[in-house]
């Protein structure tokens, strides 16, 4: 069963909306036909985590610069979201993940996990105006752990990247806004069960991981090492090539794997909004590679084939041009 991502402006009503459809999907659950091996449902939060709001406060008025840069605090808050989403997520599991989920290049990396454990992923984007949304904030007490300080509020809102149903990882969406009532409420809900339920005889066809994984050590083509190094390499090649052709910014695609044709086969690096050098690149490759020289972090995931390297590299990319921006 599929990863359900709520996102939305901060204080829109994500968790309320959260709670709803928690409430709803234990009800679907409940009532659906008897299975040996009955559906689970999760609700991870900030608040089931124990994150403060305090781990999102970029305010430049209250952090210096080389703290804001680093951004660790959010990074560890966004690592034990995903430690707790990986190891309850599977086939038999529905995982409703509340939050901010407010940077593309996250939300691209829960669509991946959600693929490789043979599942599915959807958004729920919660509508609400900026200023509605300020003012359930400011009406919040000062002692109240669930408001932001003003300027952190404003910071968020203004970092805050919109679910594009473009995009592979933010599809399907789905969207309730503030004014929608209970009868509203359920058509979404009703349309989200059809999307992730267990479909005719209670059986829902199961998404196949990349058919380019396979067991891990080395390559079937070639040594593992050799082959590291050689995807990586294209990797930049086709990113310096793009950026010579059309300019800064934009998106580059990349084949699974050389000579692979069609959507099914293409992954996708999103470029900050400056020119990425070839030095800044060869960077992040040779990082990239440090870490997966021996397999580190990896064991559990069985040999890596050229086409996971690539997509694995990928992800990578994105999430340092995230952080960097």
């Amino acid at each position: 069963m599929p990863l359900i991502i709520i996102t939305g402006l901060p204080t829109s009503g994500k968790s309320h909306r959260a709670a709803q459809l928690h409430a709803y999907l234990a009800e679907r659950i409940a009532s659906a036909p008897p299975s040996p091996q009955p559906y689970r449902l999760h609700l991870i939060s900030d608040e089931t985590q124990s994150v403060s709001r305090t781990v999102y406060d970029l305010d430049p008025e209250h952090l210096p610069a080389h703290v804001r840069s680093a951004n660790a605090s959010e990074k560890d808050a966004r690592a034990s979201l995903y430690a707790a989403v990986k190891r309850v997520l599977s086939p038999r599991d529905i995982v409703i993940l509340d939050g901010l989920n407010y940077i593309k290049g996250w939300r691209y990396q829960l669509h991946c996990e959600a693929k490789n454990t043979r599942t599915s992923s959807c958004l729920l984007q919660i509508g609400c105006s900026v200023d509605r949304a300020r003012e359930v904030n400011q009406a919040r007490d000062d002692t109240d752990e669930k408001k932001y300080r003003d300027g952190n509020w404003e910071n968020l809102v203004f970092r805050y990247e919109e679910p594009n149903p473009m995009t592979r990882w933010d599809s399907p969406l789905f969207t309730l806004i503030w004014e929608d009532d209970e009868a509203e409420t359920r058509k979404v809900f009703d349309k989200i069960w059809e999307e992730i339920g267990p479909g005719e005889n209670g059986r829902k066809k199961i998404i196949q991981p990349n058919k380019s994984t396979v067991q891990r050590d080395k390559d079937p083509g070639g040594d593992y090492l050799y082959v590291l190094e050689k995807e990586t390499q294209d990797i930049v090649k086709r990113i310096l090539e793009r950026q010579n052709e059309v300019g800064e910014g934009g998106t580059v695609v990349i084949p699974r794997t050389n000579g692979a044709e069609g959507e099914e086969n293409e992954l996708e690096v999103e470029l900050p909004g400056k020119k990425v050098g070839l030095p800044q690149l060869q960077r992040y490759r040779r990082a990239f590679v440090a870490l997966n020289r021996g397999g580190i972090g990896l064991e559990a995931v069985g040999k890596l084939a050229a086409g996971r390297l690539r997509e694995s590299f990928v992800g990578y990319l994105n999430d340092a041009f995230e952080n960097d921006g």
